[in-house]
């Protein structure tokens, strides 16, 4: 996925300018900055398997289980009224299965991060992040009390980074792949995407079980949280700068 064009509103932090003169978003240093610390958590941890100390085999998929356990959110240990396990969800923010898990969800917050960012400002953008995700992680925990699944990864704050990626930036439009259309590029509006994204994710939580898998709910509750918020929170904007372009666009 890339690209957007033609974005509502304008962002919080004023315009750098390039040697022309023409005004140009600032770089989203913190959105760089989440994936470069999930790229160095991931990393450092067993689920790359680059670490030699955590050993081969057997020896590495326990090594795997028990740093999942001991770093990620358990359901029925989030729950049970401990005060460590409550630190659980922000930590398996960083946390990722494997390389495919790291490389899908770095690919959305690296699209439609940069965008949020510059409406934002970085602080505010990095609260957002991790209240959001903190929040669905936890709703998933509360919809499977009883559950002793591990559960990781930062797709709760990138889901809510697309909720308000869809209010702030409703007319953008962006490059999708799909591959049973033999990986044909074809740009859509980001309302079509997102919104078709997320009826996939509501209809997947439907079946959501307690046992190993993806956690659509947790995707849905951030999407959702990601969305109210920005529409809480800038709703009376107006257009104060050019409009931002995402990675790999221009501003027009």
């Amino acid at each position: 996925m890339d690209g957007t064009d033609a974005q509502r509103p304008g962002r919080a932090d004023a315009p750098s300018r390039d040697p022309g003169g023409h005004p140009h978003p600032a770089r989203p240093l913190m959105t760089y900055a989440l994936i470069g610390c999930c790229c160095l958590v991931f990393l450092i941890g067993p689920a790359s398997g680059l670490v030699p100390s955590y050993g081969t085999g057997r020896a590495l998929q326990e090594a795997r289980s028990a740093y999942f356990n001991q770093w990620g959110v358990v359901p029925r240990t989030l729950l049970s009224g401990a005060v460590r396990p409550l630190a659980a969800p922000l930590t398996a923010l960083f946390l990722h299965g494997n390389w495919l898990h790291l490389l899908g969800n770095l690919l959305f917050l690296f699209v439609f991060g940069g965008p949020v960012e510059q409406r934002m400002g970085p602080v505010r953008f990095a609260l957002f992040y991790l209240g959001t995700g903190y929040v669905a992680m936890l709703c998933y925990a509360a919809a499977h009390p009883a559950s002793g699944e591990t559960l990781v990864g930062a797709s709760g704050a990138i889901s809510a980074v697309l909720g308000a990626f869809l209010y702030l930036h409703p007319h953008a439009r962006v490059t999708s792949v799909f591959p049973f259309l033999y990986f044909l590029p074809l740009r859509f509006p980001a309302w079509v995407v997102l919104l078709f994204w997320l009826t996939v994710q509501w209809l997947a939580a439907r079946q959501d079980g307690d046992g190993p898998g993806v956690a659509y709910l947790a995707h849905v509750v951030g999407f959702t949280l990601g969305f109210l918020y920005a529409w809480l929170c800038y709703r009376r904007a107006k257009v104060t700068g050019p409009t931002p372009a995402s990675e790999g666009e221009t501003s027009p």
